[in-house]
């Protein structure tokens, strides 16, 4: 196990990040509490879900998200990786993951949605069929790749690469897209 020297966090470093998510929330609850506001009603979740799905894949993944990452990641040939020590490091560390970046993104698009509930509703509505397209398109390169390597009579490791590369073609086509 490595010293606290030797990583380049401290538990502190979590626990400030921790504290300014609990600050954005405790914001957001003001905020419905002094304007009378609730909660989106549950109908809206699955669209909420969609969007923030949309958004955190956006600044985790995508190439139009590379200028909020570039400032705590390098890009090496694996991947990026979070860069310096500290804050820093798990700020890189939160950027880079879609799963932690989702609580980040999810208060931003239902904090929207609650404070400017028309704009919210707009904004998560482009999001989410955003978020649907990419499901879209990933299950119909899927269904190309499986159908030219089916008829070509493929094993069935033949087939999943080609499923592989379909899908790394799209997600190179969706980045050098913009998107």
């Amino acid at each position: 196990m490595a010293s606290n020297q030797e990583r380049p966090t401290q538990p502190r470093d979590y626990g400030a990040i921790n504290a300014i998510w609990s600050a954005l929330v405790a914001g957001l609850l003001a905020v419905t509490r002094a304007s009378g506001r609730g909660a989106p009603p549950a109908t809206e979740l699955p669209v909420l879900g969609l969007a923030t799905f949309a958004l955190t894949k956006a600044v985790s993944r995508e190439k139009v998200g590379t200028w909020v990452r570039s400032a705590v990641v390098e890009h090496e040939p694996d991947g990026e990786q979070p860069k310096g020590r500290g804050l820093r490091f798990v700020a890189g560390e939160l950027l880079t993951c879609p799963r932690c970046l989702g609580a980040w993104t999810s208060v931003a698009i239902v904090g929207l949605r609650v404070v400017s509930p028309r704009e919210g509703r707009i904004v998560a509505s482009l999001l989410a069929t955003s978020a649907i397209n990419d499901g879209l398109q990933a299950s119909f390169s899927y269904l190309c790749a499986r159908s030219t390597a089916g008829g070509a009579g493929a094993r069935a490791s033949e087939v999943e690469a080609r499923v592989a590369d379909a899908r790394l073609a799209d997600l190179e086509a969706s980045q050098v897209g913009g998107g």
